[in-house]
């Protein structure tokens, strides 16, 4: 036991000092050999315990850093990609400036003030005048000028009155409409790309777990043609075609592994900052019920942003003509001033005059010739309403086709739904039977390998099944503003 490592347990023991102490006290009354059994008798289970602590600490240590997958709902999905999207950023970002420009075209309507405050010297020309408040003062070099110091301090509220505001208001409103309506669009464009590929991850994931399935099957079924092999009950080809199965069941899972990886990616995408983040998706147990037709289609009429956009372009239109006939009226521009405009910047000048007043005027402008300018801008803005009367006709057409199109999708994917469960049972049947005939003897492993075949089929078709019809049914929400 000399050998034994008692080296190794007494080098951390020994770091404590009273540890060492009595190690050494009790080395030197016994000898060299027994006092090395003694000691690898006392310290060899401190030693062990040492090893199983650290042991536990490093299996330990594995779990504790595991990452645990996120959860994902899809409405979380949607929420996270409405924020991490950036061409629905952008879109979002246009509507909230184009609402703006809605309350800057409301707030031309109201009058505008300004206080106004200038001091303005002037190079006297040597002489007198008979201007200003004195009745003899310097005169400015420049005539435009009236003295050559002048102060002044006015608060100004000008209004305009015209037919051209209101039309501005009216554009800018439908514009704003127009930009709220195409946001609800490109939201409704990513939930349909949100939606696809939330159930893709969840249909990548099932087919994974099938194959998975598929594969142990197929290697059961080669380990039974071996051992049938062996018993000399079938012949070598039974073997061979089973392992030929089973290969091909390897590579179907491979591929199968690598396109749910690339659908997590796709998603992850939009959903995290980084694309590998681990998260799970939440499948639904049993298939949601379709919608009556009238529901769907009271649903389309009252809630189409594609509409509302067309509407709201179109009302747009009929404020630009609005806007161009404008022109052939006339504007009228109220002003109050009050303040002082005076050669001294005080309240009261030389003598008790008085600086500060007020002053009004109104302007109004008559159009009267502009060389048919007017009436060229009017049949523009008419020439593009009535492209936009057309575009809005057709969204109303493709509404309707794509209503009928997307119900009658989703009707046939749910119709489909039971006959595919039944398929899937069927083919498990056969497949137990066709087994239970090869042991008995009475059937071919070909029978066998047709069997397999079509019960991963069945699983497959049953799987792209229900993935049709969950986003065809979104596909369908998404196009009735439900989700």
């Amino acid at each position: 036991m000399a050998d034994c490592g008692v080296e190794a347990y007494l080098q951390p023991v020994l770091r404590c000092a009273s540890y060492r102490r009595g190690m050494l006290a009790l080395q030197g009354r016994l000898p060299q050999e027994t006092f090395r059994l003694v000691a690898f008798v006392l310290l060899a289970p401190i030693g062990a315990m040492g090893d199983l602590a650290a042991a536990q600490s490093a299996s330990q240590t594995p779990a504790a850093n595991a990452t645990v997958p996120v959860s994902i709902s899809l409405d979380e999905a949607i929420h996270r990609a409405e924020q991490n999207e950036p061409v629905f950023a952008a879109v979002a970002a246009e509507q909230r400036a184009l609402a703006l420009d809605r309350t800057n075209a409301t707030a031309a309507l109201l009058p505008s003030v300004i206080y106004h405050n200038q001091v303005l010297y002037t190079q006297p020309n040597g002489l007198k005048n008979q201007g200003g408040q004195t009745g003899n003062q310097a005169a400015p070099i420049f005539i435009a000028n009236n003295a050559v110091r002048e102060y002044a301090s006015q608060a100004s509220i000008t209004e305009t009155i015209g037919l051209k505001q209101v039309a501005d208001l009216k554009a800018a409103t439908a514009n704003a409409a127009r930009a709220a309506a195409e946001l609800e669009v490109a939201r409704r464009g990513l939930v349909a790309a949100v939606v696809n590929l939330y159930y893709s991850v969840t249909n990548t994931q099932q087919k994974v777990k099938l194959l998975v399935e598929a594969l142990d099957e197929a290697t059961a079924f080669t380990n039974l043609t071996q051992k049938r092999e062996s018993a000399r009950e079938v012949a070598h080809a039974d073997v061979v075609k089973a392992q030929l199965q089973q290969e091909q069941r390897q590579r179907d899972l491979e591929d199968a592994r690598l396109a749910a990886d690339r659908a997590r990616l796709e998603l992850g995408v939009l959903l995290f900052p980084d694309p590998r983040t681990s998260y799970t998706t939440e499948s639904p147990d049993t298939p949601k019920p379709l919608p009556t037709r009238p529901e769907v289609e009271n649903a389309a009429a009252t809630n189409n942003p594609e509409l509302r956009s067309a509407l709201a372009s179109l009302q747009q239109s009929d404020a630009e003509v609005l806007g161009a006939r404008a022109a052939y009226l006339p504007d009228l521009v109220l002003n109050y001033t009050y303040g002082i405009d005076a050669p001294q910047f005080a309240t009261k000048g030389p003598d008790g005059a008085q600086n500060l007043g007020y002053s009004v005027s109104a302007t109004l402008d008559i159009p009267v010739w502009d060389w048919l300018s007017t009436q060229r801008r009017v049949k523009q803005s008419e020439i593009r309403r009535d492209a936009v009367r057309t575009a809005l006709t057709a969204t109303q057409r493709h509404l309707i086709a794509s209503l009928d199109e997307a119900y009658a999708e989703t009707a046939t994917a749910r119709a489909q739904i039971d006959q595919l469960d039944q398929s899937e049972r069927t083919a498990e049947e056969s497949l137990r039977l066709t087994k239970l005939r090869y042991t008995a003897g009475e059937g071919t492993v070909l029978e066998v390998v047709d069997a397999q075949n079509a019960l991963i089929t069945a699983e497959t078709q049953r799987t792209d099944g229900y993935f049709r019809y969950q986003t065809a049914l979104a596909n369908l929400q998404t196009l009735t503003g439900t989700l």
